[in-house]
This record gives C-alpha cells, structure tokens and sequence, in this order.
C-alpha cells in the first residue's frame, strides 16, 4: 500500500500532535511492568489501542500467551508489507527513581527500555494506520 501522508513534515507533525498522548502511554506501561509471558496488562493497552485504529491483531500469536501481532492491510491489495517488533517486558527488579510514573509493582521495572519501545511502535501503527490509502 502506498502511504498518503508519509513524509517527513508529516510524521514529524504528527510525533509533535501526539505528544502528549505518547508520554502518557509510556507512563502509563513504564508504572505497571510485567515480568515476560505475564504481560496481560500491556497485552490489553496494545491490543485494544491497536483495535481502535482498524488494526487487525491477534493475541497469543506466535507461542507467546501475551504476544500481540497487529496487521495493518492497505485500502488497496499489495504484496508490499513490513515489520515493526518491540519487547513489553520489564525486569525482575525494583526500581529507584521516585518519578511519579514509577513502577508499582514491586520487584518488577521497566529498566530496559521497553516502555519505550513499545511506546515507539504504538505511535508508529497509529500513524500508519491513519495514513494509510
């Protein structure tokens, strides 16, 4: 499929439109980690916030009980598609910082980097998905 609005001042502007929208989901999954296969929390944000922007997805795909696939199809058929990856789990450890975002589950933190990434990617499928042709 081709991408309507994938240019750089576009996706630029809509990183800057979103935000704050951003931030909070990467608050929101950096203060409740889960340990890996036990990330049903996570699992049901992607899931659902996939959904809402018209993305098919899968839950438990691939072997993994909180795996989520999206699949994005084009308004037109194409054999063109690719691939975004990111890891939901936090790490079996507690965390220091005192932020306000911090984690609440004891013994469990998102030290890795995976609130982020996970964050990255929902904000790359919502861009797709709301450019898409």
């Amino acid at each position: 499929a081709q991408w309507a609005h994938a240019s750089l001042p576009g996706v630029k502007q809509a990183i800057l439109d979103d935000h704050d929208l951003m931030r909070r989901w990467r608050h929101d999954i950096h203060a409740n980690p889960e340990l890996g296969f036990e990330e049903r929390r996570t699992c049901d944000l992607v899931a659902k916030l996939l959904k809402s922007w018209g993305v098919e997805v899968a839950v438990g795909a691939v072997g993994g009980p909180t795996a989520v696939v999206g699949v994005l199809h084009g308004r037109t058929a194409s054999e063109r598609c690719m691939g975004l990856r990111a890891d939901m789990d936090g790490l079996p450890i507690s965390e220091q910082s005192t932020t306000s975002y911090r984690s609440r589950n004891d013994g469990v933190h998102h030290g890795c980097g995976h609130d982020g990434h996970t964050t990255m990617l929902l904000a790359a499928a919502k861009y797709l998905a709301s450019t898409r042709d």
